[in-house]
């Protein structure tokens, strides 16, 4: 299961003439996710950058497909 969290603070202010408009969104967040596969845990990595957040799960090695030859008969 992978799990990311955190909270969000923004502020708008816009300021047209005689009017004066101010926005403010602020509160955490959580979402899950199944993953379906067996994961590399100590090699998952996560970056944030322009607004999004990047997530590199890579599966373990014993969850990787492994070739197997077939031999006619």
């Amino acid at each position: 299961m992978l799990t990311p969290e955190g909270e969000r603070k923004q502020e708008n202010d816009v300021a047209e003439g005689n009017a004066h408009l101010t926005e403010r969104s602020y509160g955490s967040f959580t979402r899950s996710f199944a993953l379906r596969t067996t994961v590399d845990a100590s090699r998952v990595a996560a970056t944030y950058k322009d607004g999004v957040l990047e997530i590199t799960v890579p599966k373990a090695e014993t969850a990787k497909s492994k070739k197997v030859d077939i031999k006619a008969a």
